[in-house]
């Protein structure tokens, strides 16, 4: 064959061209064999004179070749084109050696050209599935992942899903898709949806159905709202009212759970009886009067009408005739002099209340009490207001501080009675409450690890110790007198401050400030109820302040008053615990009051006690603050890898706990905490991990997320919530992670995290997570405030009473943007003092004492009498 086609390319056929090569203009394609069917080849090329198939290297042979002449009309040009057949049994000669391939040459008087590769395959396709899709058994709304991988196939078999047999669609329902895999996903599970599935694949050879696999949606019954209190069972007296709710939001179906809980809740309730009124009995009568009758009366009082009771009918005065008797007339003039004897000794005794009253009022001016008078606090310097700019010699108002150089010393233990002799006074293991003495007192230094123990010693003596934390980690205790002072637990934003006065005179306290775990106190929850901050004590218990103190703490609810009734809840003596304030409500009593901001809320307090703030969802709308925070370990000997997602109430206390076990646990911090709204719409967290290099590392969970179920995050019982992703690394030598874990709540926002780190590094924790606050856990007197306490003086007298064109507490209120609180400033003694009392708790330590400064600048501006006393 090869000398015949030599000698056919030396003596080209004539009317060829001789300075064109052949150029084809069909070229032989792929092609697959199905069963035992022979395929045909086809090119075509123009000029040529010859045209052969080469068949894996190989010359087919000359007979095996049809050939068809024709001349290309555009161009006048000939045309040939070749046909060969290709058998089952050629191409299994050399299967499993290499691909079976043919390919065209052609020539002309200039030269050859050669076609493309065509490859002849066998098709086939086997009938055992790869991987089959399972029944299952899922929640409504909750993701389903059906997997196939089908059938090994020439050509790779396509596939297409039927349910019910019936074929579906992505681009009809959203809802629904397919990967690459060839897995079906139903994003979101509907009652639909409950049908059998089966994966079907096909190529040009065959067609293989996968078992069925039946998958079940059910719904898990949730309850209704509660339908309005029944009126009461009884119309005078005591009796029952209830409210009911049904497990139809949603009904139960396919098997899912019913409702949990009750479906009647019954209270007490009493109606007020209707009490007619009766009348006491008739007084004496009195005696014969110059008109000659004499008198008696009764009153409408055993018992008095109420409650709709029906009025005494009858009259109230009796009077008759007395001539029948001896009638005796009184001197004339008797009863005038009685009258202005009586309205002589009124006067008198008028005149005697309004001297002590000047007295009292010329001694507070005079000065402030011997205790503070003796204090070096009182010889600073005073800078009244003035609206003249200062000098750079001259500080501005609130930023002079006293010249405590003198005579005082840095307070850092207790407040003692002085004693004679070298030895300090005990203190015995009485009640706390008890004052230390009513004499004067110096300041003495101590070890602070020393009057720790000492005061948990003391602590143990007492029976509410039994519900306080063991440890000083989250304790801070002082000792203070009137001057008042502040204590805080570093890194948890809970401090605790008592204003000046607001510990009697005379007396001394021990005062303490815990934070509470929650597993350490029980608190009740019932409903929609959460828990929004942390659980908070100071004491001793009972002590009642004549003045309030101001507790601070943090919060996560994003306050609304449509989506939420928040209430500060108060443990009594007997462990109970009580409603003592309903926020955005008239308050019932004075001694407490909560002003609710961002971040965190400040409680007037004038009983210490253990607090905690609840809230009650009252539409689905409702949402609480999650912090997200990502560790993983420092090092990783071993192939597998553990990545801890916390999903946490968002306050500075539980973030610290946290940070504490990770540091146990030799963790570090992976990217910047986020911040989640988790609305309450029973709907559970769901956390999943994407985008990890499939050649790196690949995770050893089964599911496609992992889930945090709702009730477990909304109660805010359990503040160290979190997920693990296993991870497996293939290699020893990869250090670098790359991955992506999304945090999301259906019909909810989502969180995503970028995860890029080497661990083979340790970094650890970094410096601004929870950065460390400045100062002691306890602070006592004037070191306690920003405003030195004459200025805070100053400032009081100045504003408590009413000003000239409204330039009292009431502006002040208005520029520090707090007069929202007017009515509770104004229920208090000294409505300047709270104002003061709540910038102080708001901005220690790093408050801006210029604009307070400024803010009592403009107030003056608007009185030219508030500072009348010259600068010193």
């Amino acid at each position: 064959t090869g000398a015949q086609q030599s000698a056919t390319v030396a003596n080209p056929a004539s009317g060829a061209s001789p300075d064109l090569l052949p150029h084809f203009q069909l070229e032989p394609e792929d092609v697959y064999i199905v069963k035992n069917k022979a395929v045909s080849l086809a090119c075509r090329a123009t000029p040529a004179t010859q045209i052969y198939f080469k068949c894996n290297g190989e010359w087919v042979h000359q007979g095996d070749h049809v050939t068809q002449h024709s001349t290309d009309r555009s161009t006048g040009l000939p045309v040939m084109e070749v046909h060969i057949e290709v058998t089952r049994q050629q191409v299994e000669k050399i299967f499993g050696l290499e691909e079976y391939w043919c390919q065209c040459v052609a020539w002309s008087s200039s030269g050859t050209t050669k076609s493309q590769k065509a490859f002849v395959r066998i098709a086939y396709l086997r009938k055992n599935f790869e991987q089959e899709p399972t029944a299952r058994e899922v929640s409504i709304e909750q993701g389903i992942v059906l997997p196939c991988r089908p059938p090994e196939g020439i050509p790779p078999a396509e596939v297409e899903w039927l349910r019910n047999e019936e074929l579906v669609d992505p681009a009809l329902d959203a809802n629904v898709y397919v990967t690459p895999e060839h897995s079906l996903v139903l994003r979101q599970a509907r009652l639909a949806d409950t049908a059998n599935y089966t994966c079907v694949a096909k190529n040009i050879v065959a067609r293989r159905r996968s078992a069925s696999a039946a998958i079940t949606v059910y719904v898990n019954g949730g309850w209704s709202t509660w339908t309005q209190w029944s009126g009461c069972s009884t119309s005078c007296g005591r009796g029952w009212q209830k409210r009911s709710r049904t497990c139809t939001n949603p009904t139960p179906l396919n098997g899912g759970a019913f409702c949990e809980g009750q479906n009647v809740q019954k209270t007490a309730c009493t109606t007020l009886c209707p009490v007619d009124g009766a009348w006491s009995e008739w007084s004496k009568w009195s005696e014969c009067g110059a008109e000659c009758t004499h008198w008696r009366s009764r009153e409408c009082s055993e018992p008095a009408p109420r409650n709709g009771g029906r009025d005494c009918r009858g009259p109230e005065l009796d009077t008759r005739n007395c001539t029948s008797e001896l009638c005796t007339h009184a001197a004339p003039g008797a009863e005038d002099v009685a009258l202005y004897v009586g309205l002589v000794a009124v006067a008198v005794c008028l005149v005697l209340l309004l001297l002590v009253g000047v007295l009292v009022y010329c001694r507070k001016k005079g000065g402030l009490d011997a205790d503070v008078a003796d204090s070096s606090i009182l010889t600073a310097g005073f800078q009244p207001v003035s609206i003249k700019p200062s000098k750079a010699d001259n500080p501005s108002l609130l930023t002079i501080q006293p010249d405590l150089s003198t005579t005082t010393m840095t307070y850092q233990g207790s407040l003692c009675p002085r004693q004679d002799g070298p030895a300090k006074l005990q203190l015995p293991n009485g009640h706390l409450l008890s004052p230390l003495g009513a004499g004067r007192h110096t300041l003495h230094h101590s070890s602070p690890a020393a009057e720790g123990a000492d005061f948990v010693a003391r602590l143990s003596t007492q029976s509410y110790f039994r519900s306080l934390p063991r440890g000083t980690n989250n304790m801070a205790y002082g000792t203070f007198n009137f001057l008042g002072g502040r204590l805080m637990i570093p890194n948890t934003g809970i401090s605790l401050l008592i204003p000046p006065d607001a510990i009697p005179r005379g007396k001394i306290y021990e005062v303490y400030l815990t934070l509470h775990k929650q597993e350490e106190v029980r608190l009740p929850l019932a409903g929609c109820q959460t828990l929004l901050s942390p659980i908070v004590s100071c004491g001793p218990p009972g002590v009642l302040l004549t003045r309030p103190a101001i507790l601070a703490m943090g919060h996560c609810v994003e306050a609304s008053a449509e989506n939420w009734s928040i209430r500060l809840k108060k443990q009594s003596c007997e462990g109970t615990w009580e409603d003592v304030l309903q926020l955005g409500a008239e308050p019932c009593t004075e001694l407490y009051y909560c002003q609710l901001e961002a971040q965190a809320c400040y409680v007037f307090t004038e009983q210490l006690g253990r607090f905690a703030l609840v809230g009650e969802s009252l539409s689905m709308a409702a949402s609480k603050r999650l912090k997200l925070v990502l560790f993983a370990p420092a090092a990783c000997p071993s192939l597998e890898y553990n990545i801890r997602v916390y999903c946490l109430s968002d306050t500075q206390d539980v973030l610290k706990e946290v940070i504490q076990l990770e540091k146990q646990l030799g963790g570090q911090l992976i990217g910047a905490p986020r911040v989640l709204h988790f609305k309450d719409s029973y709907h559970n967290l769901r956390l999943s991990i994407h985008d990890m290099p499939s050649s790196l590392w690949k995770s050893k969970l089964l599911a496609s997320y992992q889930e945090i179920p709702f009730y477990h995050i909304w109660s805010g019982l359990q503040p160290f919530l979190h997920c693990t992703f296993t991870l497996e690394r293939l290699s020893t030598s990869t250090c670098e992670l790359a991955c992506k874990i999304w945090v999301w709540q259906v019909e909810g926002d989502g969180q995503s995290f970028t995860v890029n780190f080497n661990i083979a590094k340790d970094t650890r924790f970094s410096d601004w997570l929870v950065p460390d606050e400045v100062g002691t856990p306890a602070l006592v007197g004037p070191s306690a405030f920003k405003i030195p306490f004459l200025i805070r003086q100053k400032i009081i007298s100045s504003l408590d009473p009413p000003g000239t064109r409204g330039a009292d507490w009431r502006t002040l209120a208005q520029k520090l943007n707090l007069d929202s609180h007017l009515s509770f400033f104004a229920s208090k003694a000294s409505p300047t003092a709270m104002i003061l009392n709540l910038w102080e708790a708001r901005h220690f330590p790093n408050g801006n004492l210029s604009q307070l400064a400024a803010a009592v600048a403009e107030v003056g501006k608007q009185d030219g009498a508030l500072f009348s006393e010259a600068e010193c």
